[in-house]
């Protein structure tokens, strides 16, 4: 494997889970003169000996009249059989601030892994060789980590803003995978992966150690780790077409990524991640109104909860003679999951403005009939088995059932409703 030209390696072992974690520094922009290389831009390759001349010189032509800083483009070659080297060691010589590496082995986790860890670049990207993403967003992407707004940037197909042309298996596809990762690990990024990412060196020191996965898994077991240690992700809307000519093998990725996705969740639930050595180190300016984390959102969801379940009882008792049971249950249910929805929004998860509010509503309404579903048939279930209780028991019986729909109301609004505003992520368009 070719290396000559690296140094300061990114592979060192990460902080001892035992040890006092040292936080990473604040983030600050990189200056405006930079003698050395700002962003290094890996094209992972295998057999691909047809795409890679175009695309890299493609990529080296728009990197050249639009990028301002000093660049480098990296051709991480993993295990190709055909003549990928030849035209990689070629390119090397003929283009400036090129140059390529080969590893022995497949997977595309491997090579960004290596690519990354051998970096001097402030800033590390990757995008695939076929350029199914529209190189305009490359600076879009790489701009906030320059200017130390955020810590990983990733182009998102899934995201409003975003024009992507390819066919409906994959489109199902893609939208089951990331609807699988918000269900079970509770994400609030997108799209796990596209194929354009970028991330700051000072992250990625402390990042790639503890990502296990060296095939297609690596980008999302990056993205989660970093998600759950609280670093800020930034998605970009990219203009995305599918390669016709994929060589994916689509079941065995999705088996993979199953795999890892388990094997992922695991780690974080026995807390074998050492994830508070990824944490920012605050400051003025230093993402002050940030949603808080898991327990002091727990804490101000049931603060919350408590307010609108008095609001709720109180109204039922109101309408309770002239309404009926059930119509009482249901219009003091749908008058405090609105006002739930409202304070939780802007105390619970810190979503702050009008963008996004109908559809966070909504959303808090679909929640709401879970939680209809569940009063509404102990309710039933009361009167079944006990026709003659009285208004005593049936506040009893609903504020029970009360309470197992509000946990679940919790896991849907963080999971689901405010995805995005659970942890330090931003995105590059208007969404809430």
């Amino acid at each position: 494997m070719r290396t000559a030209r690296r140094s300061t390696p990114i592979g060192r072992p990460a902080p001892a889970a035992s040890a006092e974690p040292v936080a990473l520094p604040r983030r600050t922009p990189l200056p405006a003169r930079h003698p050395e290389p700002v962003l290094d831009v890996v094209v992972p390759v295998h057999n691909e000996e047809t795409d890679l001349e175009p695309c890299v010189r493609r990529l080296h032509a728009h990197l050249g009249e639009t990028f301002p800083y000093p660049f480098r483009i990296t051709i991480a070659d993993n295990a190709s059989t055909d003549r990928t080297p030849r035209i990689a060691a070629r390119l090397a010589r003929e283009l400036p601030g090129t140059d390529w590496i080969r590893l022995d082995e497949k997977g595309r986790g491997r090579a960004l892994h290596t690519a990354w860890s051998q970096s001097s670049a402030p800033v590390l990207a990757y995008l695939d060789v076929d350029l199914s993403t529209d190189l305009a967003a490359l600076l879009p992407l790489v701009a906030p980590l320059i200017s130390g707004h955020s810590d990983i940037a990733i182009g998102t197909r899934l995201a409003r803003g975003a024009r992507v042309v390819r066919g409906p298996k994959r489109e199902i596809i893609s939208r089951c995978y990331n609807g699988l990762l918000r269900s079970t690990l509770a994400v609030g990024f997108s799209d796990a992966q596209c194929g354009f990412k970028a991330v700051r060196r000072d992250v990625a020191e402390r990042l790639l150690p503890l990502v296990e996965d060296r095939e297609w898994f690596f980008d999302t077991e990056l993205l989660v780790i970093a998600e759950r240690a609280g670093l800020r992700i930034h998605e970009v809307p990219v203009d995305w077409v599918d390669d016709p000519d994929s060589r994916v093998d689509i079941l065995a990725t999705a088996l993979a990524d199953l795999r890892g996705t388990a094997r992922l969740g695991r780690a974080l639930a026995d807390g074998r991640l050492p994830l508070a050595a990824l944490r920012r180190t605050g400051g003025p300016g230093q993402d002050p109104e940030l949603p808080p984390g898991l327990v002091p959102q727990l804490l101000r969801f049931a603060a919350v909860g408590v307010a609108s379940t008095l609001f709720y009882l109180l109204l039922y008792t109101v309408l309770r003679p002239t309404a009926g049971a059930q119509a009482a249950n249901a219009l003091a249910l749908l008058a405090s999951a609105v006002a739930n929805t409202a304070a939780n929004r802007r105390l619970t998860f810190g979503v702050r403005g009008r963008g996004g509010m109908i559809r966070h509503q909504v959303k808090g309404l679909a929640a709401f009939l879970v939680g209809l579903a569940l009063t509404s048939g102990s309710l039933t279930v009361l009167h079944h088995t006990a026709p003659g209780a009285g208004p005593r028991v049936e506040l009893l019986t609903l504020v029970l059932a009360n309470l197992a729909a509000t946990l679940l109301r919790f896991l849907l609004l963080r999971a689901w409703v405010f995805p995005g505003h659970r942890s330090r992520r931003t995105t590059g368009s208007s969404a809430s």
